[in-house]
């Protein structure tokens, strides 16, 4: 088993996932993640608690697209914050789960004030009967070390290229889409879907960007995205994620469309009409159709 928030579950997690999978068929173990249903970080430090780069259902179909075969979600409240390491290991990994082997990141920390540790674990694992190992969060063990924060700066940058290659994929975001102010199809001959992203969830920085949508019925469309505030029209108090699905047409209110962005093409800025904007949206989706045209769809997982 292995123990941690796993937010992303990016190719460092990954790589430690395949290798808990490996020593697990090796001694005729499940494979085991324990998790938790919120990042640690909203009840331990809420003014600063980064944004999640998975939503809990994303994390939970990655790790059994990982070869998991099973993960267990732990409540992470201001009691559970409170718990010394040594009470976490007695009551999750060795009465809850019976732990034989346990394979962290090497610089894994957890309980209260991350006291616990991998030579805490190991010691504790020599009583009570399971073994420990700590590993380096590589890319498929390279000498580069993934994190989530590192994909979260990149993200924030508008280098959503780069966060792909440590996240093994297209950074993606879910949301309901809803009604906007109908600007987008009657004005500008470009309806787009608004996607109405939860608070908490990582974004990248506001921008164009070339991306897939897909829909709950699995149907995958090239895309234009518009990441921002509209500051030719009436700005925005908060980014809007704005969608134009290519060679498409039909309803798409009040479904949960998947978003995975692809490629950032340029930064938002005003027009100074509504006709320059829209030969400057024509040139988008020619980009984004360019771009998108060179890079396959792959499943996110």
């Amino acid at each position: 088993m292995t123990i941690g928030a796993y937010d992303g579950v990016h190719l460092g997690h990954r790589h430690l996932l395949a290798e808990l999978r490996q020593r697990a068929t090796a001694r005729g173990l499940a494979s085991v993640v324990v998790t938790f249903d919120r990042h640690p970080a909203t009840v331990v430090r809420p003014q600063s608690a980064p944004p999640i780069l998975t939503d809990r259902e994303q994390k939970l179909e990655l790790l059994a697209a990982a070869g998991m075969d099973l993960t267990l979600v732990v409540p992470f409240d201001q009691a559970r914050a409170n718990e010394t390491a040594e009470e976490f290991v007695l009551e999750v990994l060795v009465r809850a789960l019976g732990a034989r082997l346990v394979v962290v990141g090497e610089d894994f920390h957890f309980g209260n004030r991350r006291a616990g540790n991998v030579a805490l674990l190991t010691e504790m694992g020599a009583r009570h009967g399971f073994d420990v190992v700590g590993l380096a969060l590589e890319a498929d063990g390279s000498a580069q070390v993934v994190s989530s924060t590192r994909i979260r700066e990149l993200l924030a940058a508008c280098e959503v290229s780069a966060a792909a290659a440590l996240l093994g994929r297209p950074h993606q975001v879910r949301g309901v889409v809803e009604h906007g102010d109908g600007r987008g199809g009657a004005e500008l001959d470009f309806p787009t879907a608004n996607v109405a992203v939860p608070e908490g969830v990582a974004m990248p920085g506001e921008g164009i960007y070339a991306c897939w949508y897909e829909r709950p019925d699995g149907s995958v469309h090239a895309a234009a995205a518009s990441l921002g505030r509209r500051p030719t029209f009436h700005a925005a108090a908060a980014p809007v994620l704005e969608v134009f699905l290519m060679d498409f047409s039909g309803d798409l209110y009040g479904e949960t469309a998947r978003v995975s962005f692809v490629t950032h093409l340029r930064k938002e800025r005003r027009f100074d009409s509504t006709e320059a904007l829209v030969r400057q949206m024509t040139a988008d989706v020619a980009a984004a159709r360019t771009a998108l045209g060179s890079t396959a769809h792959q499943s996110w997982t």
